[in-house]
């Protein structure tokens, strides 16, 4: 297949994920089929495409007709059947493997023997999630980040099976609907983005833990130093601007210092204990009670929404 030759893409799946998703493709003038396993489900996922269509049109990003326009390209249905004549499948439903596993064991059965299969997992293993289909080489992560309309980054991540052509033909997608793609050359847990975030994390913890600084001024720090550099530099970058010597002699020392945790730290387990689970609780490391949550999460996407506006510059 080739990249002039995808016409129509399933979406299974219209949660947070799948939405963003299926809005992104029919932006970009593609025929979407999106599947879920109840009409509640498809209404909420049109909610959500109207939503993220909003934002886009508030922030100067989409015209109002060009989302009418993207709207008729998104049709809805609880019947997988609707996949026949897919020429790629993307997967975004729950995250749990065997019901991953059974789902493309039936999809397999409804697809075209040339329909490209891609599961939308933020970590799970691939080479577990297509082990019960028979063509493989067809099989391939797909890893969209939230919100998947505003974040640019696409990790495509290989299977054992998965051929050269399937990954560059899903590069070729990726950057004609005008996101970034990463190739992870082999099935490894947290594939790029998470395994770097978590180690991130895992630093962080410590440092509360071990009473070097507060909650608040880690985010700071993160915020207005490296965080700062790294929209417009990566780690290796950063490095080799910095001097490799200089950070062979950091290594030395402060290697032997980072954490190396194998597990979720007592901080972790004492905030899970007492239900605080972050905006969805209305409280995590910080409050959000009272409407503080949705705020955070407006000021995060207008914040997001500046960064887009100017990677479109740059690329223009």
């Amino acid at each position: 297949m080739k990249l002039e030759d995808i016409k129509k893409i399933g979406v299974a799946g219209g949660g947070t994920m799948g939405s963003g998703i299926a809005q992104i493709f029919a932006q970009n003038g593609y025929d979407v089929v999106v599947t879920d396993i109840a009409e509640k489900y498809l209404d909420n996922t049109r909610r959500i495409i109207l939503l993220n269509q909003k934002t886009l049109i508030e922030e100067g990003l989409l015209t109002e007709q060009e989302a009418e326009e993207s709207l008729k390209h998104i049709s809805y249905s609880t019947d997988k059947s609707v996949f026949s004549d897919a020429d790629i499948i993307v997967e975004a439903i729950i995250e749990k493997m065997d019901i991953k596993q059974d789902y493309w064991k039936e999809v397999e059965g409804i697809a075209r023997k040339d329909c490209i299969f891609a599961t939308n997992t933020s970590g799970l293993s691939i080479n577990k999630i297509c082990a019960k289909i028979e063509h493989k080489e067809r099989f391939i992560g797909m890893h969209w980040w939230n919100p998947p309309h505003i974040i640019p980054l696409i990790e495509l991540v290989k299977a054992d099976e998965t051929t050269d052509e399937t990954v560059q033909l899903l590069k070729k997608l990726v950057d004609r609907i005008g996101k970034e793609s990463v190739v992870v050359l082999k099935d490894a847990n947290g594939f790029i983005g998470n395994r770097i975030q978590f180690a991130v994390y895992r630093e962080a913890l410590k440092i509360v833990e071990e009473g070097i600084a507060t909650v608040e001024d880690v985010d700071k720090a993160m915020k207005f130093g490296p965080g700062f550099r790294y929209p417009v530099l990566g780690p290796f970058e950063t490095a080799d601007l910095g001097g490799l010597d200089t950070f062979y002699y950091i290594s030395s020392y402060l290697f032997n210092e980072l954490s190396d945790e194998k597990k979720p730290t007592k901080l972790q387990q004492l905030l899970m204990d007492d239900g605080m689970l972050g905006v969805k609780s209305g409280r995590g490391w910080y409050d959000y009670s009272n409407g503080k949550g949705e705020e955070a999460m407006s000021r995060r996407d207008k914040n997001f929404f500046k960064m887009l506006k100017h990677i479109h510059k740059d690329k223009g």
